[in-house]
């Protein structure tokens, strides 16, 4: 017990050390986030929040090597994938390469850690559902839609440390609850790790000492969401799954929801699905007339009722069906009102009397 509170003390003190070291490199070399016309932000902001992260997941795997079965994989994975994102934060290559990298990252989930999406689970209350020969296709989805979920949702200050905070938190209580500790604790160091990252991005530590996560973060926190659910979801061994596929669904709907949506409107107007715009929910938040803190307030804690939903459905073994179209439900709902935003806007605008003139401080992924 006290090893590991001072083995998580430790964790955040190296957190919170690598960030002032990297923020002050970033800026020589300049890996920075520079303001244009989507990008409303103050100066120039280093892009390091990323490498903070995975650099706390090293030191933690290498003092923890033994006990962690995919510990190598994982954190081989970890490190190509950020490289990859800080050459997209410098250089902003085209989003094919970051595409094939995903692609290649997920092949090697599936057939070097055996890490596959195989099973749906009893989605259809006729059985469980096996994915046979369609697993790898699956896998894959998976993997790069929830990769660019998270980087796609980190649009103001904050939103993809909290949201990306409740995903872990929501695995690791389910963890602990059904006896997976190892799953929780790692959940909670992955917490721990980012914690100093929202104290930076949110300024508590200083205006000016205020970094991004950049691409390298967000594909880092996708990867590793997605990497837990797979892993503690889908084992052969009935008694190392945590919690059933639908569950998961839960612990991510904001990201997911939110990259559906928006993807689906790209294109039908004819646009690359990657293509940037701002019509994002905390566009639309902030639309509305809500601040920036205030709209990151609503989304997270919009994110906390989801995945509690989900730990009540587990937790009392609510049928997946029934999980399944409630989800479908909510994300239906969700689609028709970011289609229609517009509308709301001015409905919620006339009915709160809110002042068009409001002060945003908008800041697009």
């Amino acid at each position: 017990m006290w090893y590991a509170v001072i083995e998580l003390i430790g964790i955040f003190l190296f957190a919170i050390t690598s960030l002032f070291s990297l923020r002050k490199l970033a800026v020589v070399v300049g890996l920075v986030d520079k303001p244009n016309a989507r990008k409303h932000h103050k100066g120039v902001i280093p892009l390091v929040g990323g490498i903070s992260i995975l650099l706390s997941l090293l030191f933690f795997i290498s003092i923890n090597y033994q006990s962690l079965p995919l510990g190598g994989f994982y954190a081989t994975s970890i490190v190509i994938l950020v490289a990859v994102g800080v050459w997209d934060d410098k250089c902003d290559i085209s989003f094919k390469i970051r595409l094939f990298v995903q692609v290649c990252l997920s092949l090697a989930m599936i057939y070097i850690a055996n890490v596959d999406l195989h099973t749906l689970g009893n989605l259809f209350n006729l059985g469980t559902v096996q994915l046979g020969w369609l697993s790898v296709i699956v896998t894959i989805l998976a993997v790069v839609g929830a990769i660019n979920a998270f980087n796609m949702v980190d649009g103001i200050d904050g939103l993809l440390g909290g949201l990306s905070i409740v995903s872990f938190a929501s695995i690791g209580l389910l963890g602990f609850l059904n006896g997976h500790d190892r799953l929780a604790y790692f959940c909670l160091v992955f917490i721990v790790c980012i914690v100093p990252y929202v104290l930076f991005n949110l300024g508590f530590i200083g205006r000016k000492r205020k970094v991004f996560m950049g691409d390298a973060g967000s594909m880092l926190i996708g990867y590793s969401v997605i990497f837990f659910i797979l892993s503690t979801t889908q084992n052969t061994d009935p008694a190392a799954i945590a919690f059933r596929p639908v569950t998961a669904l839960w612990f991510i709907a904001i990201p997911l929801i939110d990259m559906g949506v928006i993807m689906v409107r790209r294109i039908r107007r004819g646009d690359s699905p990657f293509k940037p715009d701002r019509e994002h929910l905390h566009h639309i938040c902030q639309r509305i007339g809500l601040s920036s803190r205030q709209s990151l307030s609503l989304i997270c804690a919009l994110a906390l009722v989801y995945s509690a939903i989900g730990i009540v459905g587990e937790l009392f073994d609510i049928p997946e069906v029934m999980m399944l179209g409630l989800f479908l439900l909510m994300a239906c709902g969700h689609f028709y009102m970011m289609s229609h935003s517009w509308k709301l806007t001015i409905f919620i605008r006339t009915i709160f009397s809110i002042n068009k003139k409001s002060k945003l401080q908008e800041v697009v992924n």
